[in-house]
């Protein structure tokens, strides 16, 4: 049956559920999309799922996606983003999810008559070539941003970030990456973050930065834009405001229990009391931050972090050829006076209490396997130690036969806060064009896709610089962008830290070292 362009309800429909809610261009599996209907008809939820066992991941990095990418190009297709997932319905298991090409194109840059032709054409590489047969080919509207924009800065704490929160201008906002120091000297402590964080791409000449001494003009991080800490300090006081809540709603079981004859009590006079007196000392602490920071922060001068010592110029398919990443990183020295080593947590991330603990324990080990490696930090501080090797990337162990070999990754960030991902075992590939799509770079990138069909999207605009990390605390990815038809992104991208290491000190840091510890 000769394959046709999508109905407009398929076209809007068909990824219903995804974040961004892509538009489908085109695809070459004959299976027809089924329209809901009746008066109570709702939408078909999808869902992303990592690719798991498949001959697909053996030629994929090899040649197959370098074939792909050049029968793309001759057909003159603007693709933006090349990803190999399963795409399922939410209420089926992974495995019943088929595997899919999924191939992004600039918006409005492909009709669904020649996206018939290119889906038709890519399949018959994968039949042809490879004698794959069970992969078919999507395409769906789709761009490929960085992720630093004017966003607000949103704080899940009542104290600062152990991993900080860093911007180079006061409304260009990100996130601090990690810490580390030159080999096991704590003279300075450095922050890698995502270049395009600290040099804002419309007003960056993208040139090497090196500051080789102190006679050249800084280039300054703050902690906060001008519009984040207005927002921080106003989470504070809702934070006050919300606790007073509870402080009077524990007044009043008090009062009640006081004048009650009930045996129970005593038990509710002594439980209202304690709870009481914990949220009196959490107000108490919020008010002395609240003044603290409006007393010592409230000059953008005094929020500057550091500067940027390090970083090269954004660069697409760097390194050897089993490589091929994104270049995005800078490199920032701490002020030393911004940090009390006494109480320095290293590189840590937060859980927060948004997040309740056996909402967060059940994401990591839904099944509570008693041999399951995450355990829930007591002091809520996930401490980050050693890297996620490349092999393991690529080939996950199993931990459950039903939910499939994949990496289960967390991250903090400005925009999102804290959010639980899947990474995805095969990597993908990212086309970056210029202001007038013409020119173009292309990189290889580590996808992590969202926690099941009732997630947000795992990151959003401004969560730039976040550091991924599995839940062992092992660093994977910096992340820098994604893939979405809005800057919601349907897949997150990262680079791997393991990669940024060896370019960070390729550049002249001398043995970079991610578990720094400070002397007082």
């Amino acid at each position: 049956m000769p394959l046709s362009p999508p109905s407009e309800k398929e076209a809007i429909f068909y990824y219903a559920g995804l974040p961004s809610g892509p538009r489908l261009v085109a695809r070459s599996g004959i299976v027809p999309w089924s329209e809901p209907t009746g008066p109570e008809a709702y939408r078909v939820i999808r869902m992303l799922h990592p690719v798991g066992d498949h001959p697909i991941k053996e030629v994929w990095e090899d040649n197959l996606a370098l074939k792909l990418h050049a029968l793309l190009d001759s057909m003159k297709v603007k693709w933006t983003s090349t990803d190999v997932v399963r795409i399922g319905n939410a209420d089926e298991s992974y495995n019943s999810a088929p595997v899919v090409i999924w191939i992004g194109v600039i918006p409005a840059s492909l009709s669904g008559a020649d996206g018939v032709v290119a889906a038709s054409k890519c399949k018959e590489l994968l039949v042809v070539e490879y004698n794959i047969t069970d992969v078919d080919v999507e395409i769906r509207q789709s761009i490929v941003s960085r992720s630093a924009g004017r966003k607000l800065l949103q704080m899940d704490r009542s104290c600062f970030e152990p991993t900080p929160d860093a911007c180079s201008t006061p409304w260009a906002e990100g996130t601090g990456g990690f810490f580390i120091t030159e080999g096991e000297d704590a003279k300075r402590l450095l922050l890698v973050t995502a270049r395009h964080v600290v040099f804002p791409p419309e007003e960056d000449e993208n040139k090497h930065f090196v500051r080789k001494n102190d006679s050249q003009r800084r280039h300054n991080v703050m902690l906060f834009g001008d519009a984040a800490f207005n927002n921080y300090l106003t989470d504070i006081k809702t934070e006050i405001r919300r606790k007073g809540y509870g402080a009077g709603y524990q007044e009043q079981r008090i009062e009640r229990a006081e004048g009650s004859d009930n045996p129970r009590a005593k038990t509710v006079l002594k439980d209202a009391q304690r709870e009481l007196d914990l949220v009196r000392e959490a107000i108490e602490g919020l008010n002395a931050l609240s003044q603290d920071i409006s007393r010592d922060w409230t000059t953008p001068e005094n929020r500057i972090l550091g500067h940027v010592v390090l970083s090269p110029p954004i660069s697409f398919g760097v390194g050897s050829s089993s490589e091929g990443y994104t270049e995005d990183w800078a490199v920032v020295e701490i002020d030393a006076s911004k940090i009390d080593a006494s109480n320095f947590d290293g590189n840590a991330i937060d859980l927060g209490t948004r997040v309740g603990i056996g909402g967060f324990a059940g994401m990591m080990n839904p099944k509570y396997r008693k041999e399951h490696p995450f355990e829930y930090p007591v002091d809520h501080l996930i401490r980050l130690k050693g890297t996620i090797p490349d092999e393991e990337m690529r080939y996950p162990p199993i931990l459950d036969r039903d939910e499939g070999p994949y990496t289960k990754v967390i991250k903090r960030s400005s925009t999102t806060g804290l959010s639980v991902g899947r990474a995805n075992d095969v990597f993908s590939y990212a086309r970056y064009y210029d202001e007038d799509n013409l020119r173009a770079g292309t990189s290889k990138e580590w996808a992590i896709l969202p926690f099941d069909s009732k997630s947000h999207a795992f990151s959003e605009t401004g969560d730039s610089g976040a550091v991924v990390v599995d839940c062992h605390g092992r660093m994977g990815g910096l992340l820098t962008g994604g893939a979405g038809k809005t800057d919601r992104l349907d897949l997150t991208y990262a680079t791997p830290v393991n990669f940024l290491l060896k370019r960070i000190e390729g550049f002249g840091i001398r043995a970079p070292n991610i578990s720094p510890v400070l002397t007082t």
